[in-house]
């Protein structure tokens, strides 16, 4: 009791000497002479630690930090079990739930065998600091930066590795949660209000002949990756295809499923709503890179002379589109401004087209869509009926050799009943009387 008793007598002693020391410090050292001895330690112990900090503002002056979003974006997708508080966000161009970690949490990364350290900083303002300073902030409460901290050797590898590697993938990030949305042309400018695109077709789930969809989704799988490749060529990152065919072959159904396995925005392009050549590069200008854009049945939309009467309508005053400024927007200098981007041209009749739209580096990828063939009849009952297989499918088979039947006329009879048997009776009823259509018409 008597040791306990002297030890707390010595602390005791211990702290009133430090309050003594500290008041005699203040009151006869001046301020100046302390700030200099604190700053002189401060600076000798950065001098000799081997950590070093980069910081990463929300704001650039009055624009947002595009590295501070990045970094958003990519720590809200590595969140660990080390971090206790998160916040969970959704807007409506979202579709998953955005993370992202809360002020004062720290997330530990690993680049190329180099550790880091990131930490959330929120510093709030005095009222009258945010008259001056927050203004960037559009008048925030605070002012909110990103701490990247790890061994000074790795400098150079997290400056021209790591960071840019955070651009890209925040970026894949966000193009990957991001809602498919369909614009179209209102003005002369791409309408503001878009349509969220919530077409459900897949290549999964599309009907058509399955050698010519492999073909499709490996050349699409291409492009995405080919950004070296274009670059290396001295092409423009972008991509045409044309799809032909009669009406009910799933043209637009292909387009839904491209948008969805690309994860790319639509650009529905009607060329009756533009007035001139002006406003087509206008538009070309106005999109999004990573984007699809559509013009649908070219043939019939406008009536595209071909470039000598181009030339005879221009000198006569008529101010309109014209094939010539066409063909600059999908394939000329116009065209580089924006990248990784598709166009598709559909027809129902491929023969009405000039030549010049058809050719590689406009339309790159000429797709016929036929027919439905065996191969897209049982897509179809897998989609609507859930079988693969039945009694009735070789004579069906064999009835679709003879007759021509698009896959709208074979899905309007597999939904005629709910029952399978009905169904496939039905469909086997609807072709054996084109059938005997056919070769009346042929007597």
């Amino acid at each position: 009791m008597a040791t306990t008793k002297g030890l707390m007598s010595a602390v005791a002693s211990v702290a009133a000497s430090a309050i003594v020391i500290r008041s005699i410090t203040n009151d006869f050292i001046p301020d100046e002479v302390r700030n200099y001895f604190f700053f002189s330690f401060y600076n000798l112990s950065r001098r000799f630690s081997s950590q070093l900090t980069i910081v990463l503002e929300e704001f650039q002056g009055f624009a947002k930090n595009e590295v501070f979003e990045a970094a958003e974006f990519y720590l809200g997708a590595i969140v660990n079990t080390s971090v206790q508080r998160i916040k969970v966000s959704k807007t409506e161009e979202e579709k998953d739930l955005a993370l992202a970690i809360d002020r004062g949490e720290e997330v530990s990364d690993v680049y190329q065998n180099v550790q880091v350290r990131w930490r959330l900083v929120c510093m709030q303002l005095e009222s009258s600091a945010r008259n001056h300073r927050d203004l960037i902030a559009n008048l925030r409460s605070e002012v909110r930066s990103y701490e990247l901290t790890f061994h000074k050797k790795h400098k150079e590898k997290v400056l021209n590795l790591y960071l840019p590697y955070i651009l890209e993938r925040a970026k894949a990030i966000k193009e990957e949660n991001k809602a498919l949305r369909l614009r179209t042309v209102d003005y002369g400018r791409w309408d503001s209000n878009t349509a969220k695109l919530n077409h459900p077709m897949t290549f999964k789930t599309l009907a058509m002949d399955a050698e010519l969809k492999k073909a499709l989704v490996d050349d699409l799988d291409n492009f995405v990756n080919g950004k070296d490749f274009y670059k290396r060529i001295g092409k423009a990152w972008k991509r045409g295809y044309l799809l032909y065919g009669p009406p009910g072959t799933g043209k637009s159904s292909l387009i839904a499923a491209m948008a969805n396995h690309l994860n790319y925005d639509i650009y529905d392009l009607d060329l009756t709503a533009v007035q001139n050549n002006s406003e087509l590069r206008g538009l070309l200008l106005g999109m999004s890179n990573r984007s699809i854009l559509v013009v649908e049945d070219i043939d019939c939309s406008i009536k595209l002379q071909n470039r000598e009467e181009d030339y005879k309508e221009t000198n006569n005053g008529e101010n309109k589109v014209t094939l010539s400024g066409l063909l600059n927007f999908i394939d000329g200098l116009w065209s580089c401004c924006g990248e990784e981007r598709v166009i598709i041209f559909t027809t129902n009749h491929k023969d009405k087209l000039d030549p010049a739209l058809l050719r590689p580096g406009r339309m790159d990828m000429h797709m016929h869509m036929s027919y439905c063939n065996f191969s897209a009849f049982k897509q179809l009952t897998l989609n609507y009926l859930g079988i693969s297989e039945h009694k009735l499918f070789k004579q069906i088979e064999g009835l679709i050799e003879e007759v021509q039947v698009t896959p709208a006329e074979v899905a309007g009879e597999l939904t005629k009943t709910i029952n399978v048997k009905g169904s496939l009776q039905d469909l086997v009823n609807y072709l054996n009387n084109k059938r005997i259509q056919l070769e009346e018409a042929k007597n």
